[in-house]
């Protein structure tokens, strides 16, 4: 009896961490989607509209994963439903890569690279809030899954920032959006094949 007792009350405290865990996430994917879908249109840049698109997609993540802590059962469910989620994200982000592609687009390098270089300390941060649950459920290793894609994506667009403001192109910044399109489908891939644990 001694022995559940105590399993009951490490499980309700790993599920109570999680969920504070998956609060903070959900909190700081939500804030810098808003700021980086504003300065993404503004600075008429892809590579930032993708990653905000990408911050909004993680938000409902965090938020389906909040929805399955310490339910064993919703737990590979939730992160199933991530995965696929991703997968729209992704192909949205294609769609606006191929209209400011046949359109035209004038990026703001300085924009685009001081609001990625925000968005890489807030996911820097989900990262080092997710690292004691990234074994853990389905749901937990999702959330890794996505916060690593973020961490490189955010690098991708500073470096588009630095190739438009070299170049005067566009270029850099269209194959950025597309890149993390590719890696947000990638993403998606590894998600839809995880399995729960034992």
């Amino acid at each position: 009896m001694t022995d559940c007792n105590n399993s009951c009350s490490c499980a309700a405290a790993a599920a109570t961490a999680e969920a504070k865990t998956l609060r903070w996430l959900l909190g700081i994917n939500a804030l810098m989607f808003v700021v980086e879908i504003v300065t993404g249109w503004l600075a008429q840049s892809t590579g930032l509209i993708a990653d905000s698109l990408d911050m909004l997609a993680d938000a409902a993540v965090y938020g389906l994963a909040l929805y399955a802590v310490g339910h064993a059962g919703r737990q590979l469910g939730a992160a199933r439903l991530s995965g696929w989620l991703q997968m729209l994200l992704a192909f949205g982000v294609l769609s606006e890569v191929v209209r400011r592609w046949l359109f035209g687009s004038a990026p703001e390098p300085l924009p685009m690279m001081g609001i990625a270089l925000l968005a890489l300390v807030a996911n820097v941060a989900c990262l080092a809030l997710l690292a004691r649950h990234r074994d853990g459920g389905a749901h937990m290793r999702a959330s890794w899954i996505f916060s690593t894609n973020d961490v490189l994506a955010n690098l991708g667009v500073i470096l588009a920032g630095a190739l438009v403001a070299w170049t005067g192109s566009n270029i850099p910044d269209l194959v950025i959006g597309l890149l993390i399109a590719l890696l947000v489908l990638n993403g998606a891939r590894r998600i839809l094949q995880l399995r729960a644990t034992a």
